[in-house]
């Protein structure tokens, strides 16, 4: 069984991989999303990423569509206590932005689609310089303590931003971000490496990377001269188009072969060994695509594999 990891200085204890929900009532209708969810759970995932505005992007959507399927799913299986369920907040078209007041009204929202008392961990989805950090710490650590969230964290924050909050929290003795969800992956790292992952391995935070496999790029469904029906076949094809791109393919591909995985267990794997990163966000249309996700809790790259596709991707 894969052993859980302690998420930054929370009393969470999360799966190595974080199964993405962006797909739940999208990519995946909600018999499907049952099936994956189910799955997921069966080989001892317990880590499911959301947010508020997830799938609004879609015509005729309104965003929480996501959120309602995991809610009718965790109320049929019984299993609330059993899974730490992540959601995010600023994004949906009726709660935009970063006030108190949008950051308490969203959280409602978001528990009531969620068909439960509390989440387990809060994210600010994308950050609004606008707003002061003192605004949404200070909402933030009121959801905390009135038991509807359990611990906050941020996404798509600033360096600056991320340590004026954590020195506030801090000097006012509220709630502090014990997490970071930053877009991080083979062919992404200036999106994180640097002063903002200097700062989470400073300060104890836990970094959740989304985009971990590039679209879907970094499966290695993706190749010359191939054609893949994906919603995301676009930003993931264009990756081939860089020297980079095709340098770390080939890394994959080697180090794949040698330990008979697929390659997309690697690319999570390679994403796993690096500093502060306890859980890569992954997700799942069909059950068939899950157990190359899965893998990363059980492959272990050596120092020469993390090094080779460090410098295939330099």
């Amino acid at each position: 069984m894969t052993s859980l990891r302690t998420l930054g200085s929370s009393d969470l204890q999360v799966f190595p991989l974080a199964l993405g929900g962006n797909v739940f009532g999208w990519t995946a209708d909600e018999e499907t999303s049952f099936a994956v969810l189910d799955a997921y759970t069966a080989a001892g995932g317990n880590f499911v990423d959301t947010a508020d505005s997830y799938s609004a992007w879609i015509e005729g959507h309104k965003g929480g569509e996501s959120e309602t399927i995991i809610g009718r799913w965790v109320r049929a299986r019984g299993n609330r206590s059993d899974v730490v369920i992540a959601t995010k907040v600023s994004q949906h078209p009726e709660y935009q932005g970063l006030t108190a007041a949008n950051i308490k009204a969203a959280a409602d929202a978001s528990l009531r689609r969620l068909d439960t008392d509390y989440i387990d961990l809060y994210y600010t989805h994308f950050d609004k310089p606008e707003v002061p950090v003192e605004e949404i710490i200070g909402a933030l650590d009121e959801l905390v303590k009135a038991g509807k969230v359990r611990h906050i964290a941020a996404s798509n924050i600033s360096a600056e931003r991320l340590q004026a909050s954590l020195d506030f929290s801090d000097r006012e003795g509220l709630a502090r971000y014990v997490a970071l969800q930053p877009h991080y992956n083979l062919v992404s790292r200036d999106t994180y490496e640097g002063p903002l992952q200097d700062l989470a391995a400073r300060e104890g935070l836990a970094a959740v990377p989304y985009f971990a496999l590039a679209s879907g790029f970094l499966t290695g469904k993706y190749r010359p001269g191939t054609t893949v029906e994906s919603a995301r076949a676009g930003s993931a094809a264009r990756h081939l188009e860089s020297e980079r791109g095709q340098k770390v393919l080939a890394a994959l591909d080697e180090i794949a072969g040698a330990h008979e995985a697929p390659v997309a267990t690697v690319a999570l794997a390679w994403l796993a060994a690096q500093p502060t990163v306890t859980a890569p966000i992954a997700s799942a249309r069909t059950v068939e695509q899950l157990p190359a996700l899965l893998g990363v809790g059980e492959l272990r790259l050596t120092d020469g594999e993390v090094k080779q596709l460090t410098e295939a991707s330099a």
